[in-house]
């Protein structure tokens, strides 16, 4: 998942401006910091958007490639005209809009921090959902990073349609997995897996009653 966030600094008040000056890298916060900021990034937004590639678009395509042409949607979704836009770490050769890449930008911009609180919690909120899918695999602890309790998983089940098969892991290479048995995997399982959260309904949900027209909701 990416996220990408707009923010106009001449229509947010004070206590807005108190919410972005607590951002930073998202993977330096607590889950619990994050979810306290997520909503504070929202309603401090004046758009939000966040893309997702598929398991199996990151096995035929790539992790860089994937995660450029995501970042690439978000910036088309998100960003007006007149914005200054940045990406975090990268340039996007597909992407037409003027931009720049800041390396280290989710300690350098308000607006890298706050898409990265963004993704990092859509991405962890729907690990927990598709945790009832797969409960075998402890997505509702891990969400899905390499720790040891997930790497043991995978060597006593294997592994199931949330996996990439182009991992480089030590759990894949004790299991041996060959191209034919990871085309095995049921076909029905990967459909159930495309239900993703809408960040539209998480925008409604979290903003204040008062602030909903002010909030881009198709963002």
């Amino acid at each position: 998942m990416a996220a990408g966030v707009c923010i106009d600094l001449e229509r947010i008040g004070r206590r807005e401006r108190r919410a972005l000056a607590r951002l930073d890298d998202s993977k330096q916060k607590s889950k619990e910091e994050r979810e306290e900021l997520y909503p504070q990034v929202i309603r401090a937004a004046a758009g939000v958007t966040v893309a997702v590639r598929s398991v199996r678009a990151i096995d035929r395509n790539g992790l860089h490639v994937s995660n450029l042409a995501a970042l690439t949607d978000c910036m088309r979704a998100v960003a007006p005209e007149e914005a200054t836009c940045l990406v975090d770490g990268f340039r996007l050769p597909a992407c037409e809009r003027e931009h720049t890449a800041v390396v280290d930008g989710d300690a350098r911009s308000a607006a890298i921090a706050a898409a990265s609180v963004i993704a990092k919690v859509t991405r962890d909120r729907y690990m927990h959902r598709v945790h009832a899918l797969y409960p075998d695999w402890g997505f509702d602890e891990h969400v899905g990073y390499s720790t040891p309790e997930h790497r043991e998983a995978i060597v006593e089940r294997g592994i199931c349609p949330l996996h990439r098969r182009s991992f480089a892991s030590i759990a894949y290479t004790q299991l041996a997995l060959g191209e034919e048995e990871a085309d095995q995997l049921d076909e029905a399982a990967l459909e159930r897996v495309a239900e993703v959260i809408d960040i539209r309904e998480a925008i409604r949900a979290e903003a204040d009653p008062d602030d909903i027209e002010a909030i881009a909701g198709d963002g």
